[in-house]
């Protein structure tokens, strides 16, 4: 499937801001399965300085710097990318657990993939011991990985209630675990923390999810909103396996990836320094629309084969009405 991804995020500042300093993760890379076949970032007003930079887990940053009086800031990105189906797994067929935790310790691999960076503590995910408890009811001793992950996270989708308004990106996985409530990146947090408890290597995705769904399924929680979900890691075999907790599914083709790390401090959307006082309004709105190709037409009789296949290599958007919607706010940038 080929996507038409389009995030406008605003800025509306209670007062005028004479220099400002961001970092966004906001233009994404290719990945196993997903391909970005253009790809573009706007910012207004102009910056001063802008340079674009990868980081060491492979996700594309702009940094980019305003030093004249603003107050308003709009950071527009423009993508068409192209995400096959993933092969499915049997996760009956996986390692078991503890094999794969021993594996990960034992790991001497320090590249970006590595299960090594994503077992230990980070700066939004804590080990929690409630949490891992929880968790430790999915991986009964010999339970193959992907068997409890997959177990994991339809218990997090049965048991937690999407609730947006509820957290925010200051929220820690022990306070949403308590309340069982929160958005994607809770429960993301929380699944993460869980496997972690266990010696599993987890990490933090963030992106998109398709806006209208396939005729005939259901509208998915998260759409026309940046999106999260988490990805275990199981074994050097099968790799890296994103499960959606939010959902309850395996990201899949409705899953566009935007940027990979430890937790959400990683890979967050917009960040910065502001010189101003008082508070300001923040909005993100988000649409993902396949793009399909047309319609074939009869061929005509006196012309079979050129003309047909010109027509079988156009593309066009699919005729659906995407609606905007406000994502959750993350945390006024310091």
């Amino acid at each position: 499937m080929i996507y038409d991804v389009r995030q406008v995020t605003t800025y509306d500042y209670g007062s005028v801001i004479p220099f400002s300093r961001h970092v966004a993760h906001l233009t994404p890379t290719d990945q196993p399965g997903q391909t970005v076949l253009k790809a573009s970032l706007g910012i207004d007003p102009a910056p001063a300085e802008r340079a674009e930079a990868t980081d060491f887990f492979g996700n594309r940053i702009t940094s980019f710097a305003l030093d004249h009086p603003h107050d308003l800031l709009v950071v527009e990105l423009r993508a068409r990318i192209q995400v096959l189906a993933p092969e499915p797994l049997l996760p009956s067929l996986t390692p078991a657990f503890e094999a794969v935790a021993d594996l990960a310790l034992e790991s001497d691999d320090l590249g970006p993939d590595s299960p090594a960076h994503y077992v230990f503590p980070s700066r939004k995910v804590d080990l929690d011991a409630a949490i891992t408890a929880w968790t430790a009811k999915s991986f009964p001793p010999g339970q193959p990985v992907l068997e409890g992950a997959s177990d994991l996270m339809n218990r997090i989708k049965r048991d937690f209630r999407y609730a947006p308004g509820s957290t925010d990106t200051s929220t820690r996985p022990d306070q949403a675990f308590a309340t069982r409530r929160g958005v994607c990146q809770d429960f993301a947090h929380v699944m993460i923390a869980g496997l972690r408890g266990l010696g599993l290597p987890a990490r933090y995705v963030s992106g998109y999810l398709r806006t209208n769904p396939p005729p005939g399924r259901p509208r998915l929680e998260g759409a026309d909103a940046t999106h999260a979900w988490a990805a275990v890691w199981c074994g050097p075999e099968v790799g890296w396996v994103g499960l959606d907790p939010t959902n309850g599914i395996p990201a899949g083709e409705d899953h566009i990836v935007l940027a990979l790390g430890r937790d959400y401090a990683d890979v967050s959307p917009l960040q910065g320094i502001i010189v101003a006082s008082g508070d300001h309004s923040l909005e993100v709105k988000v649409d993902v629309i396949p793009v399909q190709p047309r319609a074939i037409p009869p061929a005509p009789a006196d012309r079979p084969g050129p003309e047909r296949a010109a027509v079988e290599k156009a593309v066009e958007r699919v005729p659906e009405k995407a609606t905007d919607k406000a994502a959750e706010k993350p945390a006024k940038p310091a």
